[in-house]
């Protein structure tokens, strides 16, 4: 949710603060702020707003110093203000801190600690954890690094936190758990995220704190880790293969706009290594291991949110299609409310871009206590989820800095699909002719991506017609009921207009009701897959004098003879038809969104890894 970055170390701390703020920003932007300490003198800037608006506060004040933290803020507890955003101090002034998280039990801790003296100036959980370690330091004669342990103890919750003492400009106190924090490690200096989009250009040797670890990170020794309950560990140094080109927006006016581009490619490097047409092979080296669990599942659960359970649903139509194993799809932040049923014959796979998902982590949690199988379909390297899994796969599509996914979502088609293919091929499920064209075609999928790309000046037009409508609908069925949901999802987001996706047979059971000339509709209607059907319901749309955009296969006649406006893409299989449908609507809802001058990257109340719950 929220972002953190930390510096210690030679260099001045605040461009590199800020700097890392901005690339953060994607994970919350209602308040941003820095804390910086020099010569036992610390100051505290923040401010209302997006980190632009901080810079903007803090172009006269002091900001010297070679040690700092900064946080860009999603809100919680409190509401986005300047009195709420962080860093937070505690009573005496001396401890500054930023948080990630929520601090489950902070109203309890509060009363205990406003009886003891403590003010609080804010209405967060955050100032509650700062002050408790203030008290504990205080009370227990230890320490920062041990006072944090102890505090931790006591809270209840997650957190990733950053922690200053303004008589030591030599170290920062980390720690997490449930929000994710990675260390960098330079030379006689470290650098401290949320994600590694801050460290990249300064060190590519990193260490990702694991859950109840907390680090002591003081620029003139090793690096030193234990757990909250006083176990030392050992720093594990991983390399970072992100690349500082792919954290940039390379002449695109919106990282969204950039990301639609490159599905194309990030397709192409999902299935590198994975997929051979010639041979007929499809290499998942992350599910080896439990590919006969899978094979005799009783039924795969799959849990997820938002963008990603869209993808779910469609990996419910290929497992049981092409596999035939029962399917189930959850909303991972309903799912472990309502008791299920989980046996050791099930396998819950889990599906998150950022890999630090909350819901979707309880939901594997209590997977894993039912001794289910859990696998991982996620795009972060090193991020929480894959190390909870028993096993799993990496979507490969790079950074995706827009808050509105894209890119993830066709990856993680991608993946299901070759799951799929490749359970059905191992269960004979699948004829073997019919598994070979689809392996096939989809090496052919990423050409017609590009394709489909070209008809962006085409979407730019319809866009302007509709770019006032107040209300859309989009209907699919089959493979493309899902794409519905999520063209929906994108424009609601991103334009701030109200849509809402249907299967289209299901309009007349209620949707039918809301048509009138001023509701545009948008149906997918591609060749493969209830045709005929489809093209009913286009009729009872048109009969109620509705206006359609519809997507078809190219060369279609006779939707296009009743359709206002039609975007024709490539014709590919039915399993396959995702993968093209959706990018006619991930571009649709990216012009409306520009041409009604919102924040396409950063929609407002939105953040893009949703760390709590």
């Amino acid at each position: 949710m929220c972002g953190i970055v930390g510096y210690v170390g030679g260099q001045k701390a605040y461009p590199i603060i800020v700097k890392g703020l901005h690339r953060l920003e994607y994970r919350g932007y209602d308040s941003a702020g820095i804390a910086i300490t020099t010569d036992k003198q610390l100051n505290i800037y923040k401010q209302a707003g997006k980190v632009s608006d901080l810079e903007d506060f803090v172009k006269d004040k002091n900001v010297k110093g070679n040690i700092g933290i900064g946080h860009t803020r999603w809100a919680t507890h409190g509401v986005p203000n300047q009195l709420n955003a962080h860093p937070h101090k505690s009573g005496d002034s001396n401890l500054v801190l930023i948080h990630n998280g929520i601090i489950e039990n902070y109203d309890s801790l509060k009363k205990a600690l406003i009886k003891s003296g403590h003010v609080f100036e804010s209405e967060t959980d955050t100032e509650v954890l700062v002050h408790l370690i203030e008290e504990i330091k205080k009370n227990e004669k230890v320490n920062l690094f041990e006072a944090v342990r102890l505090a931790l103890n006591e809270v209840i919750g997650a957190y990733a936190i950053l922690v200053i003492d303004k008589e030591n400009n030599e170290e920062i106190i980390a720690a997490r758990k449930g929000s994710p924090l990675v260390i960098g490690i330079g030379k006689g200096e470290y650098f401290v995220a949320s994600d590694a989009t801050p460290i990249v250009e300064y060190t590519r040797n990193v260490v990702y704190l694991e859950d109840e670890q907390i680090a002591r990170i003081n620029k003139k020794e090793e690096l030193e880790i234990k757990t909250i309950s006083n176990i030392t560990k050992t720093p594990y140094i991983d390399e970072l293969e992100l690349s500082l080109e792919a954290i940039e927006k390379e002449g695109f006016e919106h990282f969204m706009l950039k990301e639609i581009f490159e599905q194309s490619k990030c397709i192409l490097d999902t299935m590198r290594g994975r997929i051979n047409a010639k041979t007929g092979e499809i290499t998942l080296g992350g599910i080896l291991d439990y590919e006969k669990k899978i094979l005799n599942a009783e039924r795969i659960i799959i849990v997820a949110c938002g963008t990603s359970w869209h993808a779910g649903l469609i990996g419910e139509y290929l497992f049981e299609d092409l596999a035939r194993i029962p399917v189930e799809v959850e909303y991972a932040s309903e799912f472990r409310y309502r008791n299920p049923i989980i046996t050791e014959k099930d396998v819950v796979l889990a599906i998150s871009q950022s890999g630090e998902t909350a819901d979707t982590m309880a939901a594997l949690e209590l997977a894993k206590q039912k001794g289910a199988t859990i696998l991982g379909i996620c795009n972060v390297v090193g991020s929480s989820i894959p190390r909870l899994t028993d096993a799993g796969s990496y979507t490969h599509a790079g950074p995706e800095i827009g808050v509105a996914s894209t890119k993830a979502f066709t990856t993680q088609v991608v993946v299901l699909t070759l799951m799929a293919l490749r359970i059905a091929k191992e269960k004979g499920s699948l004829t073997n002719t019919k598994y070979r064209q689809i392996i096939t075609e989809l090496e052919l999928i990423p050409k017609k991506v590009e394709k489909v790309l070209e008809l962006d000046d085409l979407i730019k037009e319809i866009a302007a017609e509709f770019k006032d409508a107040t209300n859309f609908l989009y209907l699919g069925r089959g493979y493309n009921f899902p794409v519905a949901l999520e063209g929906a999802l994108k424009l609601k987001e991103i334009s701030y207009i109200h849509a809402e996706g249907y299967p289209a047979a299901e309009m007349k059971h209620g949707p039918i009701a809301l048509i009138d000339e001023h509701m545009p509709i948008v149906v997918l209607a591609t060749r493969k897959g209830n045709y005929e059907k489809v093209v009913s319901n286009i009729q009872e749309v048109k009969a109620r004098g509705g206006r359609l955009i519809a997507i078809v296969t190219e060369g279609d006649k006779t939707v296009k003879e009743i359709a206002d406006y039609c975007i024709e893409i490539p014709s590919c299989y039915e399993e396959l038809m995702p993968l093209l449908s959706i990018i006619p609507l991930q571009l649709l809802s990216y012009h409306i969104a520009v041409m009604r001058n919102c924040n396409v990257d950063q929609p407002r109340n939105l953040a893009k890894s949703v760390t709590v719950e």
